[in-house]
C-alpha cells in the first residue's frame, strides 16, 4: 500500500492546512483528503506544488509499504 507523508512532514515543519492551500493554491479539501489519508486520486499536478513547496521529493511524500496480514 502506499502511505502518504504530508501530516508527519506538516506537523514537523509546524504548518497549517489552510496555510499550505493559501501557499500553493490546492484547494483546501484537497490538502485536508491527502493529510488523512482518505483521498483516492490525486492530480499529478497537486503532488509537484506540494513537493515544490515542501522541498522534498515525490518518495519523501508517499512511500510504499507492506500492507499489514493482521
Amino acid at each position: 500500500m502506499v502511505k502518504c507523508n504530508l501530516s508527519r512532514i506538516m506537523g514537523e515543519r509546524r504548518l497549517k492546512i489552510a496555510d499550505v492551500a493559501r501557499d500553493t493554491g490546492i484547494n483546501r479539501g484537497t490538502i485536508t483528503r491527502i493529510y488523512n489519508e482518505t483521498a483516492t486520486r490525486i492530480e499529478i499536478e497537486a503532488i509537484d506544488k506540494l513537493c515544490e513547496y515542501l522541498d522534498i521529493e515525490v518518495g519523501e511524500l508517499y512511500e510504499k509499504v507492506q500492507k499489514n496480514s493482521d
